[in-house]
């Protein structure tokens, strides 16, 4: 497994993979994570730049989540998301015949935020959480992420 930290527009982001497969998104690395001196794949760092060059540049990774059955599910549905959209907990829940706060817990263990973009979630009545958090970094990245999207009504 390989581990290289990154710098983009949010601040420095970590990167985990094996062989040319993403395993990884660390929004917030800690000084632990200490890179491996590889260089993450080509594919991944040019999709990665142009996402942040354009927010509606789409992702097209070998991505290994892991995760559960029901956690593959949601992530697929948060896959199908356009860049620039936005679909509620509750929305996806019944798409998939579950409960918001499922669905909820399911976003929180993604492993590759931005790359299956768990960010496009949001409440019903607000932003929601983003990556366990419901205030914050976390929650100014979400919104930043999705600003940079096009999305308006935050």
């Amino acid at each position: 497994m390989c581990y290289a930290l990154v710098d983009t527009p949010l601040g420095p982001v970590g990167l985990q993979w094996e062989g040319g497969t993403l395993t990884g998104v660390d929004l917030e690395p800690a000084s632990a994570a200490l890179p491996t001196g590889e260089t993450p794949p080509d594919p991944v760092t040019r999709q990665l730049g142009g996402y942040f060059a354009d927010g509606r540049a789409p992702f097209d990774l070998p991505l290994d989540l892991g995760g559960t059955d029901f956690q593959r599910r949601v992530w697929a549905a948060m896959q199908a998301i356009p860049a620039g959209q936005t679909r509620t907990y509750g929305a996806i829940a019944t798409e998939l015949g579950s409960a918001p706060r499922a669905v909820g817990q399911a976003c929180r263990a993604n492993p590759c935020p931005i790359v299956v973009p768990c960010h496009r979630v949001v409440g019903a009545r607000g932003l929601g959480g983003f990556a366990g958090d419901t205030s914050g970094r976390k929650l100014a990245v979400k919104r930043w992420l999705l600003t940079h999207e096009g999305v308006r009504n935050l």
